[in-house]
């Protein structure tokens, strides 16, 4: 019997269990254990609904043991203070040891904070939707601005894996003034480490700077790219826009009454500094099946893989790891385990390719790369009211996926379709 363990209790780590469990069977031939750091699974695309005040937490949170139980995979509620690759060991902050056969990384990004001075929603001054915990924080500032209004500055800083949420709070925020009535009255900045509107990290893909501007056009949003953030302090954020050879072009001092932005990424403590497990920012590093090239028995899956970036930016800024992406790494993953399991090599490899659904308050915007990293065979994207609700769609099926253990694949079963892209465009044809 092998012991399989799961690091990390978010969406790519409650699919993996239960993928895991679906593919080894549920009558106890293998152990599969998830270890998280909170007892409860959030859907994290909610966030940005959750920053205004359109959903509550209680909507987008779910107690994990009930449910992981009745599918019988172990669940351990406290957080990994190392990683023992060499020992096939992971330490818990509590104490416990917890020994594998196989691990399986799916922790998610450290949010560092602190590597700008003044950011965050603890002891700065701007508020983030990256984890539940900060977006109830930033719902309730929120409500507090709406009754005594101001500029508004929203984005993502260098080093960030992921610009969609910065897109989605900065077009939500608008789409919530408008309602209150109260739009006039708050001049919007976006501020992106991105080289242009639209990059995504990606590269761009297809049209997306233009149809992007054209949409911070039509709400009265003003950018500014190439920028790094140096510092905040309370009411004012110091930013320097630098040319295309990363040279300071221009200085900013933009004054804000509420600002959200999202931090650089980096690899969880427990990872860090683990010699041919990560890379120097603490992102796990993995071949085509999943696996880590330096010990074979470990796989990682979703935003804490390393991915290298597409091109060289005048800011750093990192590639995001969309639904689809870590859909497809889960299902690899779990075909791969249970090869070696019967003494074969690891044959499955993720698509890689992204799928983003950009909600924009009561529209939308959704974006195809087929294969993520250009050139690509598809570079496709649409606009409309149909993407809001096809991402409330997402949120209501990953919810149930929790509560009921099924595996169903939803960019497969409801994305593609609603989306016109045929199964087959998807595939990695080597």
């Amino acid at each position: 019997m092998a012991r399989i363990v799961i690091l990390g209790g978010g969406i790519g780590g409650v699919s993996m269990a239960y993928d895991m469990r679906a593919v080894c069977g549920c009558q106890g031939q293998h152990e599969v254990t998830l270890i998280s750091d909170s007892p409860t699974f959030h859907f994290v695309p909610s966030n940005p609904w959750v920053g205004v005040g359109w959903r509550t937490r209680e909507k987008i949170e779910v107690p994990l043991e009930p449910y992981l139980t009745r599918k019988k995979i172990r669940f351990i509620p406290v957080a990994a203070k190392t990683v023992r690759p060499q020992e096939n060991k992971v330490e818990l902050i509590d104490g416990q040891t917890v020994e594998y056969d196989y691990l399986v990384i799916s922790t998610g990004p450290r949010l560092a904070f602190e590597k700008i001075e003044g950011l965050g929603p603890h002891e700065g001054f701007t508020e983030s939707v990256c984890h539940v915990d900060h977006a109830v924080v930033a719902g309730e500032k929120w409500a507090a601005f709406k009754k005594n209004p101001g500029p508004i500055v929203v984005g993502a800083v260098q080093g960030a894996s992921c610009f969609g949420p910065a897109y989605e709070h900065a077009f939500i925020m608008h789409r919530d003034l408008v309602k209150a009535g109260i739009r006039h009255k708050v001049p919007m900045t976006y501020v992106t480490a991105e080289p242009y509107i639209g990059h995504l990290g990606l590269g761009g893909v297809g049209d997306s700077k233009g149809l992007l501007e054209s949409e911070l056009r039509k709400r009265d949003i003003k950018w500014i790219c190439n920028a790094v953030v140096d510092r905040v302090e309370e009411g004012m954020m110091h930013i320097t826009e630098v040319d295309e050879n990363g040279q300071s072009k221009r200085k900013h001092e933009l004054p804000f009454s509420y600002s959200m932005m999202l931090p650089p990424f980096s690899g969880v403590d427990a990872l860090m500094g683990v010699e041919g497990l990560v890379n120097d920012k603490g992102f796990v590093l993995v071949d085509a099946y999943q696996r880590n090239p330096t010990f074979k028995n470990v796989f990682a899956v979703g935003v804490c893989v390393a991915i290298a970036p597409l091109e060289k930016t005048p800011v750093p800024v990192g590639v995001p790891k969309t639904g689809y992406m870590i859909e497809s790494m889960v299902a690899a993953t779990a075909h791969n385990i249970v090869d070696l399991c019967k003494g074969k090599e690891p044959s499955h490899k993720a698509t890689w390719n992204a799928i983003c659904l950009a909600d924009m308050g009561n529209t939308g915007v959704a974006f195809v790369a087929l294969p993520q990293i250009p050139p690509r065979n598809v570079a496709w994207m649409r606009g409309g009211k149909w993407v809001h609700w096809l991402k409330v769609l997402f949120e209501w099926y990953f919810i149930r996926k929790v509560k009921t253990g099924s595996i169903s694949p939803f960019y497969e079963k409801y994305a593609l379709r609603l989306l016109g892209i045929r199964k087959r465009q998807m595939q990695d044809k080597g």
